[in-house]
């Protein structure tokens, strides 16, 4: 029976898992979001979210606890400037996206883990309000075509003078 039994072991042993979601950890934080096996993701947000919530902490022992789990200074520096102060506590630091088409090889199913803001995303309203917005610059409209004459008045004429002005615009061009 499976009473009690926490985590999944992915057919691998302990050094071979712990280097496999030290790799995919780093892979998350470099790039955001990557491609996994569903069981792999759901064991990699459990890694994240503890990460994440070291970053929040934002102290010398927290730095040495996320650096004994990534093993790289330049991760830990961006875990704990750039990745931790977007969040707020709470956790629910990641996304997991099912895809639609399992994997060729083995009919795996694929996931999308990613973190839940984004570098790129917009930022949080900022807390001091804009009293003095300047309206965007008006561009000048372009100039409209004159209004054909009425067809009361003699049609013939106009078309001429358009195909002569289309003739003119042309010979400019080339």
């Amino acid at each position: 029976m499976r009473h009690r039994k926490s985590g999944r072991k992915l057919n691998r042993s302990s050094s071979h898992r712990k280097a496999l979601f030290r790799n995919m950890a780093k892979a998350l934080l470099t790039y955001e979001s990557i491609r996994t096996t569903e069981a792999k993701a759901k064991e990699l947000r459990k890694v994240i979210d503890r990460l994440i919530t070291l970053a929040l902490k934002n102290d010398l022992h927290a730095r040495r606890q996320a650096y004994k789990v990534l093993n790289s200074h330049q991760m830990v520096q961006r875990l704990f400037d750039e990745i931790g102060p977007r969040f707020n506590g709470g956790g629910g630091y990641t996304r997991i996206i099912k895809l639609s088409s399992p994997r060729k090889g083995d009919c795996a199913p694929m996931v999308i883990i990613e973190l839940t803001k984004l570098a790129g995303a917009a930022p949080a309203p900022a807390e001091e309000p804009k009293a003095e917005e300047k309206p965007a610059p008006k561009k000048k409209a372009a100039p409209k075509k004159k209004a054909a004459p009425k067809k009361a008045e003699k049609p013939a004429e106009p078309k001429a003078e358009k195909t002569e002005e289309k003739a003119e615009a042309d010979s400019k061009e080339d």
